[in-house]
C-alpha cells in the first residue's frame, strides 16, 4: 500500500491541475507577442508597401527568428486544438496531459529566454526588435504557473515512468488521429518491425538499395498510389494518411519512407500541371509502381536557387533534347522516369524560361547504372540516406519526347514545381517524426537495459529526462505536420504550415538522434549501434526539401508580407 501511495503522490506532483485552462490562457499572450514582433520587424523590411529581399537578408537573423517564434506559437496553438479534442472523447489520460503540459512549460520559456534554432544559434526576443517590457505579456497567471512547474523532473520522470508501462503501445500518447488511419499505422508498423528494421542497418552499413523485394512489397501495400485519386489506379486516401505511413516507414529506415516520396512527388506534378493523356499515361504507373521516379532539379552550382538553373532543354522537331549537369539526385539509377527541370528559354536567366519534362529512362544495373543515351551519372557517397543512393547526373544531348512536356506548355515548369512543395514538406515533416521515434525507441531499450552503477541508466534523472523531452518534443512536431495535412486535405493554402511542420520536426529529428547517442555513450560512436545511422539520417532533414535557414525565410517573408 505504501508503494501504491508513493505513486500516486508521484502522479499528484507531478501533473498541474486545471491543466487545459492554463494552457488555453497562456495562447493569447504569445500571439501578443507574435504581432508584437511583427510590427517592430515589418518596420525594418518594408520598402514602399513591400517586403524588400535586400533588407530581409540583412535583418537575416531576426527575419528567421521571427519565424521560429511564429511556428512555436503555431504549434502550441496545434497542441492545444489536440488536448481539447482528446479530452472531449476521454482519451486524455495522464500521459497526454504530461506531455501537453511539459510541452507548454518547456516551449513558453523558450520563448521568453530563447529559441534554438539550432545548437549554436539561440534566437532572442530582442533579436526581432522587443525589449524587454514586451516581454511583459507573457506575465501572466498561466504563463508564470506554466514555466514555474510544467516542465519539471517530477513530470519528466513520471511520463518516463508511464512510457515504460505503456511500451506495447505504438506511440507515446495518443495521436488524435480516427481508429481507420490507426489502423493504417498499426499494419505498417508491423511491416516495419517484421521487414524493415532487422535490416535496415545492414543495408546502411553495406550501402546497398533498398531490395527490389521491398518495393514490391510497398506497391502492393498501396504506398506509391496512396493520395493519387482511384480514377488513376490510386487509393484517393488523405494526406493525414501519407503521413502516417510516412512516419512508420521511416521509423524502420527513412530509405524506405522516402520510396514514397519519389512517386508523391512526381503525382502531385501531374495531378496539378499535366494534361489529361499524361494522367491517363502516368499515374496508374506510378500508383502500381511499375515506374519508378526520381526527382532531377538541383544543379551543382545553384542548390536551393533553383530559378537559376542552367541545363537547357532544345527544341528537335517536336521533341526536345537535354544538355547540362545535375546533382543530389535521390535514386536515380534504378528509375524509369525523371521530372526533369531545364530551361527551354535560353534568353531567360531566371525561373520564367523553366519547364518540367516527365522524362523517360532505362533503369540501370549495378555494372552500368546509366544505360540511356546522353546521360552519364556517378555515386555521391554520402554518411546517411543511403538505401537510394545519390548521383550527380551529366546530359548531352539527351531525347525527351515532346509528349513528355508536363502539361504541354514550356515556361510553367518552376511554376509547376512550386505547386508540389505543400505535399513535398509535410511528408518530409512526417518523415522527420518517425527518424526522431526510432532513435526514441533504441534509446529507450538501450537505457532500460544497459547497467551502471548498479541500477538502469533509465532510473538517472537525466536519461530519462532526455528521453522524455524527445516523447514530447516529437508529439509537438506531429501535431504540427497533422494539421499542415488537414489543412492540405481541406483544399486551404498551407506552404506557410507545412514549412513550419517540417523547420520544426527537422530540428527534433537531429536532438532526438544527437541525445539518443549521448544516451548510449561510447557505443553510440560505434557503427554496429543503429543509432549511430539514425543520426546521419537525422542530419539530412534540416537540408533537403528546403534548407533550415531557406524554410524559414520562405515563412518569414509570408508572414511579413
Amino acid at each position: 500500500m505504501a508503494h501504491d501511495g508513493q505513486d500516486m503522490h508521484k502522479a499528484n506532483t507531478a501533473l498541474l491541475p486545471d491543466l487545459l485552462a492554463l494552457t488555453a490562457a497562456s495562447i493569447a499572450p504569445i500571439e501578443a507577442i507574435l504581432e508584437k514582433a511583427k510590427s517592430a520587424l515589418q518596420a525594418h523590411v518594408i520598402e514602399n508597401g513591400r517586403v524588400s529581399g535586400h533588407l530581409i537578408e540583412e535583418n537575416q537573423t531576426a527575419a528567421h527568428g521571427f519565424a521560429w517564434l511564429a511556428t512555436y506559437v503555431e504549434g502550441l496553438r496545434q497542441m492545444q486544438t489536440w488536448a481539447e479534442r482528446l479530452n472531449a472523447d476521454d482519451k486524455f489520460g495522464e500521459t497526454e496531459q504530461l506531455i501537453h503540459q511539459i510541452a507548454f512549460g518547456e516551449y513558453l520559456w523558450q520563448i521568453y529566454g530563447g529559441i534554438p534554432m539550432n545548437q549554436g544559434e539561440i534566437l532572442r526576443l530582442q533579436d526581432i526588435g522587443l525589449i524587454q517590457d514586451d516581454q511583459r505579456d507573457m506575465m501572466v497567471p498561466a504563463i508564470m504557473t506554466l514555466t514555474q512547474s510544467g516542465n519539471t523532473q517530477a513530470a519528466r520522470t513520471r511520463l518516463v515512468e508511464l512510457m515504460q508501462e505503456q511500451s506495447a503501445n505504438i506511440t507515446v500518447g495518443a495521436t488524435g488521429l480516427d481508429d481507420e488511419l490507426e489502423m493504417v499505422r498499426e499494419q505498417f508498423r508491423r511491416f516495419s518491425v517484421d521487414k524493415v528494421e532487422p535490416y535496415a542497418h545492414d543495408w546502411h552499413l553495406k550501402d546497398e538499395l533498398i531490395p527490389i523485394e521491398i518495393i514490391q512489397e510497398l506497391a502492393e501495400m498501396g504506398v506509391f498510389g496512396l493520395t493519387i485519386p482511384e480514377e488513376y489506379g490510386g487509393f484517393g486516401m488523405s494526406k493525414s494518411a501519407m503521413c502516417v505511413v510516412s512516419e512508420e516507414l521511416s521509423r524502420g529506415y527513412i530509405g524506405v519512407g522516402s520510396l514514397g516520396t519519389r512517386s508523391e512527388i512526381a503525382a502531385e506534378l501531374i495531378l496539378c500541371g499535366g494534361t489529361e493523356e499524361q494522367k491517363q499515361k502516368w499515374l496508374p504507373r506510378l500508383s502500381s509502381a511499375e515506374t519508378l521516379p526520381t526527382a532531377v532539379f538541383t544543379e551543382p552550382n545553384t542548390g536551393s536557387d533553383l530559378g537559376s538553373l542552367r541545363a537547357r532543354a532544345v527544341k528537335d522537331g517536336d521533341d526536345y533534347r537535354v544538355t547540362g549537369n545535375k546533382t543530389w539526385i535521390t535514386h536515380a539509377a534504378r528509375t524509369q522516369m525523371m521530372t526533369l527541370l531545364a530551361r527551354t528559354d535560353p534568353d531567360t536567366t531566371d525561373y520564367k524560361g523553366l519547364s518540367m519534362f516527365l522524362a523517360e529512362k532505362e533503369p540501370g544495373t549495378d555494372e552500368n547504372p546509366f544505360p540511356t543515351d546522353g546521360m552519364t551519372g556517378g555515386e555521391i557517397e554520402v554518411l546517411g540516406y543511403r538505401g537510394m543512393k545519390e548521383y550527380e547526373l551529366a546530359f548531352d544531348n539527351f531525347h525527351v519526347k515532346g509528349e513528355n512536356l508536363l502539361g504541354g506548355q514550356e515556361g510553367r515548369g518552376f511554376k509547376q514545381l512550386m505547386e508540389t512543395f505543400e505535399s513535398a514538406r509535410i511528408q518530409t515533416a512526417a518523415r522527420a517524426i518517425g527518424v526522431a521515434q526510432s532513435a526514441l525507441d533504441v534509446s529507450m531499450q538501450y537505457a532500460i537495459d544497459r547497467k551502471q552503477f548498479g541500477k538502469s541508466l533509465i532510473e538517472f534523472p537525466r536519461v530519462s529526462g532526455k528521453l522524455a523531452m524527445m516523447a514530447v518534443e516529437i508529439m509537438v512536431a506531429r501535431q504540427l505536420t497533422y494539421f499542415s495535412a488537414r489543412e492540405k486535405d481541406e483544399g486551404r493554402r498551407c506552404d506557410l504550415e507545412a514549412g513550419m511542420a517540417k523547420l520544426l520536426g527537422a530540428r527534433v529529428a537531429w536532438a532526438a538522434a544527437d541525445n539518443g547517442l549521448q544516451i548510449h555513450g561510447g557505443n553510440g560512436f560505434a557503427l554496429e549501434y543503429a543509432i549511430s545511422r539514425i543520426m546521419c539520417d537525422a542530419r539530412i532533414l534540416n537540408i533537403f526539401e528546403g534548407a533550415a535557414e531557406i524554410q524559414a525565410q520562405v515563412i518569414a517573408r509570408r508572414l511579413l508580407g
